[in-house]
């Protein structure tokens, strides 16, 4: 049995572009633009004070996906990251209350993208943000 060493090499720009594609910069600035209608879900989905939900979850996805890029903080904005998708996955993704075949499937696959994007980010809180970063570690 071979012992693969922690420092193996690898390109350090490949955990830059996989950060960058955890990224829910997109998600987040598409909220504040049609911040009414992400109220409104937020209330249909049942959270409470939704205006406030909304703020918390713009903050938490344009400031998470900032520090991802920036590879700064970049374990504990991985681990709100996850934190953030657990929640969105059970609150928004509820595939098994839906009858509707197409709609079951609609929803269960948006709920087994939210489990891929938090294995994503478990490797990133686990190994770091690689040399292509602030934290550098």
């Amino acid at each position: 049995m071979t012992n693969v060493s922690a420092t193996t090499s690898y390109n350090p720009i490949l955990p830059l572009v996989g950060r960058i594609r955890l990224i829910f910069l997109v998600a987040g600035v598409r909220k504040v633009m049609g911040f009414a209608g992400t109220v409104a879900y937020l209330a249909k989905l049942g959270f409470p004070a939704p205006e406030v939900m909304a703020v918390i979850a713009i903050i938490i996805e344009i400031g998470g996906s900032l520090l991802l890029i920036a590879g700064w903080r970049t374990r504990w904005a991985a681990w709100l990251l996850v934190l953030f998708v657990v929640v969105a996955a059970f609150a928004a993704h509820r595939f098994w209350e839906i009858t509707d075949p197409g709609q079951f499937n609609n929803q269960m696959n948006h709920f087994l993208k939210n489990l891929s994007l938090i294995g994503g980010l478990l490797y990133v809180a686990t190994f770091g943000p690689g040399s292509a970063s602030v934290d550098k570690s």
